[in-house]
């Protein structure tokens, strides 16, 4: 399995571009976060959906998918929200926070069936880098472990998923606190798993 190693969140250029590369051509990958590493694929690109579905036992109709955003611009391609949640967005990212929204019919059909996304935007500066090059979310949920190491450590992480996904990208030691939780599809947004940050 290939391993992208990136110091200080500080990609460079040629990495991006290998990295998008492999994202346009379906590939899935594990990446850091702020919060716990994760697995992603471009968030329009349905086949490399239904394998990361496949791979984490994922029924979209009844779990709400999640994409990375790059920035509020991007996200209001992909969800709705009213100027309470804006405010919300806007205090509170980058960080690591997941926002339901109402999602628009920019997304694809695996999206569509619950009719509400969660939308990240990570202070993680590797990725939101990688969704800005690509020009389109990343789709994103967490890897499985049963073991702290196993989250923390990538060697370990690229042990326990060899010939799982296609690449992974080494930002370093990563956590074992999720991000939190925020419903916004609510008349007053409510938390619903408190994790990592506190709300502004």
């Amino acid at each position: 399995m290939k391993i992208i190693k990136v110091w200080n969140d500080n990609p460079s250029d040629r990495q991006l571009q290998e990295i998008v590369n492999e994202l346009e051509m379906g590939s899935i990958m594990i990446y850091p976060t702020d919060t716990l590493y994760a697995i992603g694929c471009d968030a329009l690109n349905v086949k490399a959906i239904d394998r990361i579905c496949k791979l984490k036992g994922i029924n979209p109709d009844k779990t709400n998918l999640s994409i990375i955003c790059s920035d509020l611009s991007q996200v209001s391609e992909y969800a709705r929200y009213d100027n309470q949640s804006f405010r919300l967005l806007k205090d509170n990212t980058p960080g690591p926070f997941t926002f339901l929204l109402k999602s628009t019919s920019s997304l694809p059909k695996a999206f569509k069936g619950r009719k509400i996304v969660g939308v990240r935007i990570p202070d993680c500066a590797t990725i939101r880098a990688i969704v800005d090059l690509l020009g389109r979310p990343i789709l994103t949920t967490t890897i499985e472990y049963t073991d702290d190491d196993y989250a923390i450590n990538v060697d370990l992480i690229a042990e326990a998923y060899d010939n799982k996904v296609d690449f992974i990208i080494d930002g370093g030691d990563g956590d074992t606190e999720p991000s939190t939780v925020i419903d916004c599809t609510l008349d007053d947004p409510e938390i619903v798993r408190e994790g990592k940050g506190k709300l502004k």
